[in-house]
């Protein structure tokens, strides 16, 4: 939250006339009506103090319904009730307001803020009515789940939805959909401490301090940049963005096996494959296909594979363990032996008594086959960053490369950035799993589990069949 504390000392109370034109535009710049207000940038903005003051003038004005959240509130006193509090009695107008336990009303004009905790109140809130104003305060925080049941809560005619925050990821959700690829009728604006005119002398000399020891890390608490990288992340996305064209970078011709990764779709999920050859990516799609239409999906990746002359590599979980026998009769079908095998998530690591670190064990470290496969692929594009960045040497199969003119080239770098490191009984690492990632509001990486099948350490030890015998 925005506490730029020498707001609370101002001999004469404003608001930061830089956001006036934010607070008062009617339209979009397609002339929309405003609907959201996307305030967000780094500390010291005067963010969400601004957001407070511009509730109490309208609160003075008109009779209005607020309904103020934040994504974790165990007391009243962490939601932006005490920083309407704070603005009631800086602008002097606590004989307009009764200021309850649970809420604040303005006495004439008959104003409400109510305050809730997204996560334990949820259904709660979606059972409100009339509400003209919801206010998400550190909105980074809101998930694509809690979204999709919260919006058509405020439906009210002419209702708007505030959204402050400071960035967190790239991957965030508010980020990618209020900043990224805005709605229509949002009206967004960046604020920084150097459009504060209220910023204290202390607040300058800390602010330059942290640019001066680590600018990186300044630029996103201060100026309202958001990571890229995720240190709780299995695979950071600057490793992936440094394995774009990788191939020209480094000077290396692809070479070995042609192969496509599939992932089959689950019940709300999408068909994707991965088209590589050797260390190369050469191809991404994804395509909409319900589970009842597995011999449909798997004929277009049987298709795509007999045209490259490639072996599939698909995700055996759920749908997918049906995608073998699908194979199969496609190729008593069509009189060919394009050969194929499942990647078992839930399978023993391979290679069990390899070391993967220096008296570690493959069957010690990881906990499946999954973990063994995505932390591979994260140290094969760890590698393709130290060898661009810092001139290391690997060879081709220690590195990655991905075609920039795939297609959903967006998409595979948000998806493969995003899921974390987990860990089970045992203390070996595992992949979180679609149930947390669900909770995180990101939805399940498709494509992302498509490259994996395509890297995954089952490449090259396909089995003869008995339908290829």
């Amino acid at each position: 939250m925005d506490t730029s504390n020498s707001l609370t000392t101002s001999p004469a109370p404003t608001l930061n006339p830089a956001l006036r034109p934010f607070w008062t535009a009617p339209t979009d710049e397609q002339g929309i009506p405003a609907r959201y207000r996307v305030l967000y940038g780094g500390r010291d903005s005067t963010k969400s103090w601004d957001a407070a003051g511009f509730a109490i003038f309208l609160a003075q004005h008109c009779k209005l319904k607020f309904m103020c959240c934040r994504q974790f509130q165990n007391r009243i006193e962490e939601s932006v009730y005490s920083l309407l509090k704070i603005q009631i009695e800086r602008f002097g107008l606590q004989d307009e307001f009764v200021i309850l336990n649970n809420k604040i009303r303005h006495r004439f004009t008959g104003t409400e803020f109510i305050f809730y905790g997204l996560w334990r109140n949820f259904s709660e809130i979606k059972s409100t009515e009339g509400i003209d104003i919801l206010w998400v305060e550190e909105a980074q925080f809101l998930t694509a789940e809690q979204w999709r049941d919260l919006e058509p809560t405020i439906r009210k005619e002419g209702s708007q939805i505030w959204m402050v925050f400071n960035p967190g990821l790239v991957t965030d959700f508010v980020w990618r959909r209020f900043v990224v690829n805005p709605p229509a009728g949002a009206i967004l604006r960046k604020i920084n401490y150097d459009e504060n005119p209220f910023l204290t002398e202390t607040s300058k000399r800390t602010i330059a301090a942290m640019y001066a020891s680590d600018p990186d890390e300044a630029q996103h608490v201060y100026g309202g940049e958001p990571r890229t990288d995720d240190e709780s992340a299995i695979i950071k996305r600057s490793w992936i963005m440094a394995a774009l064209d990788a191939h020209d970078k480094l000077g290396i011709r692809p070479s070995g096996n042609l192969r496509v990764g599939y992932d089959p779709a689950d019940d709300g999920d999408t068909n994707a494959t991965v088209t590589a050859y050797g260390f190369l990516t050469t191809n991404v799609q994804e395509w909409k296909g319900k589970p009842d239409q597995l011999m449909k999906s798997c004929k277009r990746v049987y298709t795509q594979a007999r045209s490259l002359k490639a072996d599939i590599y698909y995700d055996d979980i759920g749908v997918g363990a049906f995608a073998g026998s699908k194979f199969a009769e496609l190729n008593e079908a069509n009189r060919t032996k394009i050969r194929y095998m499942g990647f078992g998530a839930g399978n023993k690591v391979m290679r069990p008594d390899a070391e993967y670190q220096a008296g570690v064990t493959n069957r010690d470290f990881f906990a499946n086959l999954k973990a063994q496969a995505w932390w591979l692929v994260a140290d094969r594009l760890r590698n393709t960053y130290n060898a661009i960045h810092n001139g290391e040497k690997f060879s081709e199969d220690e590195l990655i490369s991905i075609n920039s003119n795939c297609d959903h080239l967006e998409k595979l770098i948000d998806e493969l950035s995003t899921p974390q490191k987990d860990y089970d009984a045992n203390g070996k690492v595992k992949v979180e799993g679609k149930k947390d990632l669900a909770r995180r509001g990101v939805s399940s990486p498709n494509i992302a589990e498509a490259f994996i099948c395509a890297y995954s350490p089952i490449v090259g030890a396909i089995i003869n069949y008995k339908d290829l015998l």
